[in-house]
């Protein structure tokens, strides 16, 4: 029987050789290799980032309407405040109505079209047309139709004056309006007045009056012995200043007509309104009948 000898010991510590290529091998391929991990570690992490995290966005809307105050809890963002209504629950983005709308139909004739039209194609073959010398119908010829009068077209000149015209008038009748409304409160009273509230004031301007009067009886009527009796309307201002002196009814001699005016121009100015008849008077007017008595006597009524 034959026996096998042990293998022979192996020393560990010994290894194959390696050499400066094999090292360098391995670092190229270590550097690539870490090198590859993190470009590719960054390039799917920013790609799947950028899929999970959704793109924020900016709505920017454009309104019509505008509100005084700003909304608490805007939805968009817009040029202007609007805080609308709606008559949804949900969330919706404004939008504005379609620019396009249907005309209306309204009466009278169409607007005729303008554009020029294309001429038609010559046809290949005429067309024969069949005359006759006498027909039973008559067509009217254009020929013998009488000329229209055409109306005349306005140049620049007339259009420009008719434009200044239409402003003058214009311009005009606002002024008046506006001097129709800035008219004052004119109140009218007489010996026949029963409103109380001027019975003491015309008391007070009566007696003034007819005291100036008799003090300033005029001597051209004293001399002639003239008497007569007229009616004389005076409008007084809110500070009892005279406005304007009107003779309604003349007494037939100007000798006490200008007499009775000069009367009331020396006992000017007057007492002022008092309040209750400024707050609805602008103007009073004092209507009353003067007298020119015999005996140098002078008196209203």
């Amino acid at each position: 029987m034959q026996t096998m000898a042990p293998p022979s010991p192996v020393d560990f510590r010994t290894g194959p050789d390696i050499g400066s290529g094999d090292r360098l091998g391995l670092t190229l391929f270590l550097s690539v290799t870490i090198h590859a991990l993190v470009i590719l570690g960054i390039g799917f992490h920013g790609i799947l980032s950028q899929a999970r995290e959704p793109t924020s966005r900016l709505d920017i809307i454009l309104v019509r309407g505008r509100s005084p105050a700003p909304p608490r809890n805007p939805d968009y963002l817009a040029q202007a405040n609007q805080d609308g209504g709606g008559n949804v629950a949900e969330r919706v983005r404004p939008r504005n109505p379609p620019g396009g709308t249907s005309p209306l139909p309204r009466p009278g004739a169409a607007p005729v079209d303008t554009a020029p039209a294309h001429a038609a194609p010559p046809e290949r073959h005429p067309r024969r047309v069949l005359t006759a010398t006498d027909s039973r119908h008559r067509v009217d010829s254009a020929t013998n139709r009488p000329p229209q009068p055409r109306s005349p077209v306005p140049n620049a000149g007339e259009l420009i004056s008719r434009s200044l015209r239409i402003a003058s008038l214009t311009a005009g009748l606002d002024q008046s309006l506006r001097s129709y409304a800035r008219r004052p409160r004119q109140t009218y009273i007489s010996a026949r007045t029963q409103a109380y509230k001027y019975a003491s004031y015309m008391q007070a301007w009566v007696a003034k009056v007819e005291r100036m009067g008799n003090l300033n009886y005029p001597d051209a009527a004293t001399r002639r012995g003239l008497t007569g009796t007229l009616l004389l309307d005076v409008a007084l201002l809110p500070d009892g200043r005279v406005e304007k002196i009107t003779l309604l009814r003349s007494s037939g001699h100007k000798v006490l007509d200008d007499a009775a005016i000069r009367i009331v121009r020396l006992c000017a100015p007057y007492a002022p309104f008092p309040p209750d008849i400024r707050k609805d008077t602008d103007i009073l007017h004092i209507t009353r009948t003067w007298q020119f008595l015999a005996g140098n006597q002078f008196a209203t009524r």
